[in-house]
């Protein structure tokens, strides 16, 4: 990744904040489970040439980031406001990945849009990951949600690996080089271990549906077709659904970490929606 202007903001629980600088609108990029600022090594380049101004940061308990008091997403979100209002930014998109995309859904509902232009939602969990009798169609069975968090707690590392080879495949075909994967699992052995537990609660069981009626700002669903860990028909598409004239990008063949695998459609797709 290139290097960035490393900003500590202790406002924040000590949330450290990477401003890439540039002269044009700024687009936040929200990072996904359980990585941090620096999966976005493929996207921040590209939308520095296209002339925006880049900032991401490490959600609390990850990369360079103090773990916090809690981890439900009204505390992450405030991180995210924090980060908005310390830099002063406005006219904003924010982009949020996976888990990220629900810091953007409770952002708008909580903060409202007077500091954004617009959103994006790539691989993103809302609009509501658990499967139960008011959310048939969540792709999240308890089970499951169990399952995940019992191999986080009883083999971090091997549960790592292994999500990591999810994270990057579609089917059983391993979509980006074994080197890529292992930068990614060294971001997941960064993590502080409550805040992944935490995080994974969070995640996996927090509704969106009403945060998504919020939402009045041009909107982007971009989501891989063989997304594995977040499945699109549970998650994007009903996402692209529920927010009136959301724009949807579905990229053949793409998995869960699309924007690494895919990087260059994933990268087209989002400029051309930023020049809008």
């Amino acid at each position: 990744m290139a290097d960035d202007n490393d900003t500590d903001n202790e406002s924040t629980g000590n949330i450290h904040v990477f401003d890439a600088g540039g002269d044009g609108r700024p687009v936040v990029l929200i990072h996904g489970w359980p990585l941090s600022h620096t999966s976005w090594s493929e996207q921040i380049p590209a939308l520095k040439d296209a002339g925006y101004r880049v900032v991401s940061y490490d959600r609390r308990g990850f990369g360079k980031s103090d773990p916090g008091d809690a981890y439900d997403y009204d505390a992450l979100t405030g991180d995210l406001d924090q980060v908005l209002k310390d830099l002063d930014l406005t006219d904003v998109t924010l982009v949020g990945f996976s888990m990220g995309g629900g810091e953007v859904a409770r952002y708008v509902a909580t903060y409202g849009e007077d500091r954004l232009h617009s959103v994006v939602f790539a691989g993103a969990v809302p609009p509501y990951l658990l499967k139960s009798d008011d959310n048939p169609d969540g792709p999240l069975t308890e089970d499951a949600a169990q399952e995940m968090r019992s191999g986080l707690e009883n083999d971090r590392d091997a549960f790592f690996d292994d999500f990591t080879t999810q994270f990057f495949s579609a089917g059983d075909e391993l979509k980006v080089s074994e080197e890529q994967r292992q930068e990614a699992l060294a971001l997941c052995k960064q993590s502080d271990q409550d805040a992944a537990l935490g995080c994974m609660d969070a995640f996996g069981g927090t509704d969106f549906r009403d945060d998504l009626t919020k939402i009045t700002v041009p909107t982007l669903v971009i989501h891989g077709d063989s997304d594995g860990i977040v499945p699109f028909e549970g998650s994007g598409k009903r996402t692209h659904e529920a927010v009136a004239g959301s724009e949807l990008v579905v990229v053949e063949g793409g998995p869960h970490g699309f924007n690494v695998s895919h990087a260059a459609e994933f990268n087209r797709a989002l400029v051309a929606f930023l020049e809008k």
